[in-house]
């Protein structure tokens, strides 16, 4: 059973969809039972950073995603889910869950347009596991901020937008991705197809 992390940011109704349409059973969920029992964990999230730490302290999971972790179950981070799995983020003053050594900061680029919405392409650095039959990765994006990872052996894509920025992050069971694969139809579906079987 797959469970998707309830914690009230964002819309989760599209990425449990797409999960059931690749034909696997999946929960919303913020039951501590229903996440130790899982075989697989998918965090995602819009908003800010805060307030997203803020909604895990509140209904308790940060605790619970750390024993998760520390039982090598495989956990994916959407969007704000990513960023949340690293250890802080310029746009808040609260402490991430430092599963990754990365932090979170804002497009540098007055020439920018932000947030950096639509499709775009990955520049694929580590081939296998998630991208396994991705011949053209063509992803849906939305989000103003990015990660600058401290640990370059994590780096899984980068995405030219203005500039090059890591937009897949990845290390033993926990993966991260800037864009959202349940709005990026056959890429997308595809991805989560991997993540679920590829690292059983």
């Amino acid at each position: 059973m797959i469970v998707i992390i309830d914690y009230e940011v964002g819309n989760v109704g599209s990425v449990l969809n797409m999960i059931k349409k690749i034909g696997h059973d999946c929960i919303i969920s913020n039951d501590k039972d229903d996440i130790m029992n899982a075989t697989h964990l998918i965090l995602p999230g819009v908003g800010s950073f805060d307030y997203g730490m803020n909604q895990l302290k509140k209904h308790g999971l940060i605790e619970v995603l750390q024993q998760a972790k520390n039982i090598n179950k495989p956990i994916l981070g959407i969007c704000l889910g990513m960023q949340l799995l690293g250890k802080k983020s310029e746009e808040g003053s609260i402490e991430g869950l430092s599963f990754l050594d990365f932090e979170v900061v804002r497009f540098k680029s007055e020439s920018l347009q932000i947030p950096h919405v639509g499709w775009n392409t990955l520049n694929i650095k580590m081939t296998g596991s998630l991208f396994s039959e991705i011949n053209y990765s063509k992803f849906y994006f939305t989000h103003s901020y990015h990660i600058i990872t401290n640990d370059s052996k994590t780096i899984i894509a980068t995405t030219e937008y203005g500039y090059e920025f890591v937009s897949v992050v990845g290390s033993n069971n926990i993966f991260g991705v800037q864009f959202h694969p349940e709005k990026s139809h056959k890429y997308g579906m595809t991805l989560l197809k991997n993540f679920i079987n590829v690292t059983k």
